[in-house]
């Protein structure tokens, strides 16, 4: 009988058959589990009443790491020019490993290929790109993994049907046959593209690959990374489409004007994209230009920048832009890949996705048109009184769903304030703070949220069934004080991801960024300065929100309540469950999706910044964390991989 709910019935039905097409049953075959980056697995055999009998499968130790210091034994390298041996750059290890091909897949900070027995661990082969360890365009050396892609009619015994691509901090592209790791001779030069062939503008650094490509089809999505806080004209974003099979460039798209580009640079796409193969569209998450921090050289109206753009999979047109933060002079770089997934809201399906960010909105829009979902409205926010500068009069505005950081900063944490004998509140009544989007300034502004906060490039997950959206975030203050030139000149330089003296040369100004701890490095706001939380997508409404992780200081663990800055993202499961890493506490976990409770933890060698795989084989279901760290949450360096299992 055809009544008038039938329609509605059979919508969400639709939208239940959408969500889960586009992941495979027992597979993870790209960096975020799927090109929707849902970051969602079918499997239900780990379970939220067994999940606390987890034990290790198995580990591996690639051997690819460095805390900064000499080369490890066995490993050549050649002399310097005073003829010394130099140091290897520490390393951050990202990488989501993946499982297809009935293969575990990563790369290393080495920028070497493994291939691992997906249920043993045991190595099959490896492929070493030999590209150089200098940290060329980053402080660290830097990998996020590897990408798969196959022919739709392998030919049997012909060599690279199947292929895995790893990129290099010097912005080489490489391509290997997956079953064997001998390099695909037809792709580029034997087997390599240099991506940097095509840095014609502003050129001062390669245009790294840190991030594997997205691969759709026959295509390969290459964004890339740069040195953007040391310049003020930079290389201009760009986002290159290759061939999968010959390297060959199909098209390129330019986030910036061309009239612009000269006189600013980056707005790239350093993060993963995603694909909506039905709309054969592409969305990418568009970065801030250059200089970070620095607006006077170019106008206010570059549409694109700090953005999420929907291209045209096939001529990388743009189809629609939002951008989410005007004239960005605060690095709050869009660096996530848009979660994918179609919302049952007021008897419609709309076919949705969710952008996390940086200042901790969520933005949920109609991935078709980039309509807002739940409104965005404009809000005056606080004028530059920086010579040269003339920031936005307004920005975007997003009160529902609810933002993952508050509107106001923390406040001063008492604790940190008695032990620095009152440093804390001394310093803050030196500083310029009138809530979000507070400008930088020649005094130094206090910013909330700033650049390492909100939610990372790990992005969300969401269950397509339920459509509940699992999201980590960090709370974290810093101070933003531009220094005029001769100023900055007298000056120390050098700077890291997280703070320190940064030239912008080029331009008026250089950066004094800071994060707000007292002379101990305790942070002088309030915790928590991490959480977790759960949004019904179809309401916006949040559904629970936890601090999640523990600082780990002096060899003690904080309290609980107190949460810590979290890197990296979350996985979840058909049957309840969300698995993270992220913490600064080098712990894995498992949630109740329900509740956000603590089932499982178990301790790794250096926090899982990376996101976790989830996968089947003969049989049984596996969780893979790569343990690798980063400098930002602790010096605390590894080469782990582990993955997890039921008992037999």
């Amino acid at each position: 009988m055809w009544t008038r709910s039938l329609p509605v019935c059979l919508c969400l039905l639709v939208a239940a058959m959408v969500g889960t097409r586009a992941h495979a049953e027992d597979g993870w075959t790209t960096f975020n589990g799927d090109l929707a980056a849902q970051k969602y697995s079918p499997l239900t055999q780990i379970t939220p009443d067994n999940v606390g009998k987890l034990k290790v499968a198995w580990r591996t130790h690639t051997g690819d790491v460095s805390s900064g210091g000499p080369p490890p034994t066995g490993m050549h390298m050649k002399p310097d020019a005073n003829g010394k041996i130099p140091n290897i750059p520490a390393t951050v290890w990202s990488a989501t490993p993946l499982f297809v091909n009935d293969t575990v897949y990563l790369g290393t900070p080495f920028y070497r290929i493994f291939a691992l027995e997906p249920d043993t661990g045991k190595v099959k082969w490896t492929y070493d790109t030999k590209s150089t360890l200098e940290a060329l365009t980053q402080p660290d050396l830097k990998n996020r993994g590897v990408a798969y892609w196959q022919a739709d009619a392998p030919v049997p015994d012909q060599a690279c049907q199947k292929r895995v691509y790893i990129g290099t901090m010097d912005a080489k592209l490489h391509a290997v046959d997956a079953d064997t790791g001998a390099p695909c001779a037809d792709f580029g030069s034997n087997g390599v593209v240099d991506i940097n062939q095509w840095n014609t503008q502003n050129a001062k650094w390669p245009l790294s690959i840190l991030q594997p490509p997205t691969v759709f089809e026959d295509y390969l999505f290459v964004g890339w990374a740069g040195k953007d806080w040391a310049e003020s004209q930079d290389s201009p974003g760009t986002i290159y489409a290759l061939d999968a099979r010959s390297g060959a460039l199909r098209w390129t798209f330019h986030s910036l004007p061309p009239d612009i580009a000269p006189k600013t640079g980056t707005a790239n796409v350093w993060a993963s994209m995603s694909v909506d193969r039905e709309r054969r569209i592409l969305y990418i998450p568009v970065s801030s230009p250059s200089p970070n921090f620095f607006g006077g050289a170019y106008p206010n109206d570059l549409p694109i920048v700090t953005s999420v753009t929907a291209l045209d999979v096939g001529t990388g047109k743009v189809i629609w832009s939002r951008q989410l933060v005007h004239h960005d002079i605060w690095d709050l770089d869009t660096n996530a890949a848009p979660t994918l997934v179609d919302i049952s809201k007021d008897g419609k399906v709309i076919p949705a996705l969710v952008q996390t960010s940086k200042q901790g909105f969520l933005y949920v829009l109609d991935r078709s048109t980039g309509e807002p979902v739940y409104p965005i409205e404009e809000r005056p926010v606080p004028a530059s009184t920086v010579p040269g500068e003339k920031a936005a009069p307004t920005q975007p505005y997003v009160a529902l769903p609810k933002p993952v950081t508050e509107d106001e900063w923390p406040g001063i944490f008492d604790l940190a304030d008695l032990a620095s004998f009152g440093y804390c509140s001394r310093t803050l009544k030196k500083l310029r703070y009138e809530g979000r989007f507070t400008p930088p300034s020649l005094e130094g502004s206090l910013i909330y949220p700033a650049t390492i906060g909100g939610t990372e490039w790990g992005g969300g997950a969401v269950d397509p069934k339920t459509q509940i959206f699992i999201v980590n975030s960090s709370s974290a203050v810093q101070i933003y004080q531009l220094l005029a030139r001769a100023d900055y000149d007298k000056a120390a330089s050098g700077g890291s991801e997280t703070g320190g003296l940064f030239p912008m040369s080029g331009g008026p100004f250089g950066l004094n960024l800071t994060t707000f701890l007292n002379p101990l490095g305790m942070p002088c706001w309030k915790p928590p300065y991490g959480t977790i939380a759960a949004y019904d997508l179809k309401t916006g409404e949040r559904l629970w929100n936890r601090p999640f992780g523990q600082v780990q200081k002096w060899g003690f663990y904080m309290p609980e309540s107190w949460g810590t800055i979290t890197i990296g993202g979350p996985a979840i499961t058909a049957s309840g469950l969300i698995f993270i890493g992220a913490s600064m506490d080098s712990m894995v976990r498992a949630l109740d999706v329900k509740t956000g409770e603590v089932l499982w933890k178990a301790l790794v060698a250096a926090p899982a910044v990376a996101l976790p795989a989830i996968y089947q084989y003969k049989g049984k279901q596996y969780v893979v964390f790569t343990a690798g760290g980063n400098s930002i949450l602790t010096p605390r360096v590894s080469d782990e991989i582990v993955a997890f299992t039921l008992p037999d």
